[in-house]
């Protein structure tokens, strides 16, 4: 009999397909998003009710649950700020007091080099109009300016640089934000921290339950005009070369589930390290469906994120990584 491909000799068990498995996650895969509330109260944990599980938090309750995750073996966190108060030219976003500046220094006084901060550089949260950038006057009211948003993106990753945030993330989408972010940290004694770039961002309907997390939905249009559209992939390759010859040192994905040929992609091209987010309405969808008994939760959230493993991604933002820590199903 002529010999045949037999691969259930290496699936007989438990042990044997875990010999051989070529993926799996790591604590250090894994960034876990918070949303930080400016306020003068404390113990506050906002529901967030279109993401079961998450919540917005006062300064003391990130410290505390930050606290937690590092315990159980968080390495990285991305800070999203809710600001007081918002106005055109999103001042809050880089107000040296700004939330995610006190949060970013409370963070690393608490932890030093054990826990990873990433800030998110955008405006989108901080300005009264609800867009990434700065607004057209007049008959060319709506229209986001890309250039003039550059300073004060710019302005905004040098003041989070300031609170003490390791990596800088910008996830804008305007045109030479990165070389802005850089050439600002560079010039003002910040040449060390890293840039990592939200490179592929896509105008995505998957972000719904984020913009009520973040209370960051426009007040009129959208955001087509400069987050990618969902049809182009090889869109996609030039805006992470040009990231990247900007100087970026990291590139994000952004979503992840229904982007994992353009994860693939990316990290086929660029040779730095790639994160994928997997974002609130992917999180949403499962948290739903296992409510319903629909899934099996455990098991969909594993099989989603090794999923964006294999498209090759090094790390995920992902709302589940408490869970799976204190689970222990993240080695």
């Amino acid at each position: 009999m002529t010999a045949f491909f037999r691969g259930r000799r290496l699936r007989s068990g438990s042990a044997m397909r875990e010999l051989v498995r070529e993926n799996s996650l790591r604590a250090s895969d894994l960034i876990m998003p918070y949303f930080v509330l400016e306020s003068a109260g404390r113990g506050i944990r906002k529901p967030i009710d279109s993401m079961p599980g998450q919540f917005q938090l006062s300064l003391d309750e990130l410290d505390e649950q930050a606290a937690k995750a590092a315990g159980m073996g968080l390495k990285a966190c991305i800070l999203f700020g809710i600001p007081a108060r918002k106005d055109p030219l999103a001042s809050g976003a880089y107000a040296k007091d700004g939330i995610v500046q006190q949060a970013a220094a409370r963070l690393k006084k608490r932890h030093g080099d054990k826990l990873i901060v990433i800030a998110d550089t955008c405006l989108c949260e901080y300005t009264s109009h609800g867009h990434c950038g700065t607004l057209a006057p007049g008959d060319r009211q709506g229209l986001v300016l890309n250039d003039p948003t550059l300073a004060l993106l710019a302005r905004t990753a040098l003041s989070q640089a300031e609170a003490g945030a390791d990596i800088i993330a910008p996830s804008d989408m305007m045109d030479g934000r990165v070389a802005a972010i850089r050439q600002a940290l560079d010039a003002n004694g910040f040449d060390q921290v890293p840039v990592m770039s939200y490179a592929v961002k896509y105008a995505s309907a998957f972000y719904g339950p984020f913009r009520e997390a973040a209370e960051s939905a426009p007040q009129s249009g959208d955001r087509r005009s400069y987050q990618m559209d969902p049809p182009n992939a090889r869109e996609a390759l030039r805006e992470a070369r040009a990231d990247l010859d900007e100087g970026a040192d990291m590139l994000i994905v952004k979503p992840a589930g229904p982007y994992l040929d353009i994860v693939r992609q990316v990290r086929d091209r660029c040779p730095v390290p790639i994160a994928a987010y997997q974002v609130s309405g992917e999180y949403s969808m499962i948290k739903a469906a296992a409510q319903n008994g629909w899934i099996n939760e455990r098991e969909v959230i594993l099989e989603s994120l090794i999923g964006i493993k294999r498209a090759g991604a090094d790390m995920i933002i992902n709302y589940f990584s408490e869970y799976l820590l204190e689970n222990k199903l993240a080695g």
